[in-house]
């Protein structure tokens, strides 16, 4: 019966997806589309349609980053839309939705999905029998509107900038279901205060461990809430959710064999492994999901002989160039939540406050796990600078195909760090540079002509 009601309720949203992707489809009222659901189990069964809540998240983060490149020789194989996107191009990054789906409409359907079951939950009154399935469905819905959200304002607005966040042109926050709604751009501000609220809102109500990782909870929650602090380079705030999280959750797998690694294995991670908090990965992106993706150089040779990332990570292509296999996901690129990371944040905040104590224990206590075992030296430092220095390259090696670069390197402009981007295609040099307005991905055209909103400046 359970299973019945699934995937009834999923053919249903799948429809109403599809809907939201069409203009001709705008004046037909939700309500007659979404009348089947009425319970708490239908509600729950909305949220836990894995293959769209987990398995969609944006991949253009971690194609426009500069963690891999491609070759001449392969250079034919990419389409149009994936060249345009690997060169940064000022549109034609994602195909039309109408005939293949794009991450935006991928994103906003979850969105979709999220106000459907928060407009109807409030319809079904709280009571001492229910409260606590109530509570984690509706933070559930919240968590996922979140994060619908900050992916969105991760790859179509330019990074957080206090000082001109009023003004940047931030995403749609579509708050409910109405399709007749016209969709307008509000501030990066605006934005960030809509996802922090909802994300807030959801940690009050989720309990500390999911059912499974593949649904959210209140450490999954606070996990999210660090990333989005981090993006906004407000580390006092990042700091103290890395820390709620890992008061909840602090499992680190030893990669000398833990349970989660099989060092033999192809796939040497296993899937829900110990470390990860919430399970999610990246839409399909030929560019990163190919063989033909190969690892920056430059980055492979920064691991050291002792560091077994260096052999869990990537695969030898034997051409003298080295592909990623290390995925948290097993054979997708992970951008779920995951200890790993909280450690990094919080090891990262402690030393723009100052404590280097407290910000190289953390990285030690990461490390230590990733190394031969006996060959790890702790790592010190003589100057918060060279701390830094020293966090923000372990950051890279950790977290290398989980989407987090392109962030990164948004942020780290924005306080000088001058890092441009480079491609080499055919004997010509493309660059990304510093706090260039190509930071923020043109919205795909379609969208732009069926809602009529601004197109990101290029």
């Amino acid at each position: 019966m359970y299973t019945k009601k699934i995937m009834r309720v999923s053919i249903v949203l799948m429809i109403t997806g599809i809907l939201i992707s069409c203009k001709k489809y705008l004046d037909i009222k939700p309500d007659k589309s979404l009348a089947i659901i009425s319970t708490l189990e239908d509600m729950q069964s909305i949220l836990d349609i894995y293959l769209y809540v987990n398995y969609q998240s944006s991949a253009a983060l971690e194609a426009s980053a500069d963690d891999y490149y491609v070759t001449e020789n392969n250079w034919g194989l990419y389409s149009d839309v994936d060249r345009n996107m690997y060169l940064w191009e000022k549109s034609n990054l994602f195909p039309e939705f109408e005939y293949s789906g794009n991450e935006w409409s991928q994103c906003y359907d979850n969105v979709y999905r999220a106000n459907s079951v928060l407009e109807h939950i409030d319809k079904i009154n709280k009571s001492t029998v229910n409260i606590n399935e109530w509570n984690n469905i509706k933070g559930q819905a919240l968590f996922l509107r979140g994060r619908s959200f900050f992916q969105a304002v991760s790859v179509w607005s330019l990074a957080y900038d206090s000082s001109s966040a009023d003004t940047d042109l931030g995403i749609p926050l579509r708050l409910d279901g109405d399709f007749n709604k016209k969709s307008f751009r509000l501030s990066v501000r605006q934005s960030y205060n809509q996802i922090i609220e909802d994300l807030k809102l959801s940690a009050e109500l989720l309990p500390d461990h999911p059912l499974h990782v593949l649904r959210s909870s209140k450490a999954a929650a606070f996990a999210l809430l660090s990333r989005v602090y981090l993006s906004m380079r407000q580390y006092p705030q990042a700091r103290l959710y890395a820390d709620s999280a890992l008061r909840i959750k602090n499992t680190l797998m030893d990669y000398n064999g833990d349970v989660g690694v099989n060092t033999a294995s192809q796939a040497p991670f296993s899937k829900f492994n110990p470390e990860v908090i919430y399970e999610e990965a990246m839409s399909f992106n030929y560019l990163i999901y190919t063989s033909y993706a190969k690892i920056d150089s430059i980055l492979y040779s920064s691991y050291a002989e002792n560091d077994l990332r260096k052999s869990l990570f990537f695969r030898d292509n034997g051409d003298g160039s080295f592909g990623f296999r290390g995925y948290y996901s097993q054979y997708n690129p992970f951008d779920g939540l995951a200890t790993d990371e909280l450690y990094l944040i919080r090891s990262e905040c402690s030393i723009r406050e100052g404590d280097i104590d407290a910000a190289l224990s953390d990285l030690n206590t990461l490390l230590i796990k990733r190394w031969v075992s006996g060959t790890f030296t702790p790592l010190t430092a003589n100057s918060i600078e060279e701390a830094l220095s020293i966090i923000l390259a372990e950051r890279r090696k950790e977290l290398v195909f989980r989407g987090r670069r392109w962030l990164d390197v948004k942020r780290m402009n924005k306080e000088g760090k001058n890092i441009v981007l480079m491609r080499n295609i055919n004997g010509k040099v493309y660059t990304l540079l510093s706090n260039d307005l190509r930071y923020a991905l043109p919205i795909p055209e379609t969208v732009i002509q069926l809602s009529g909103m601004q197109q990101n400046p290029r």
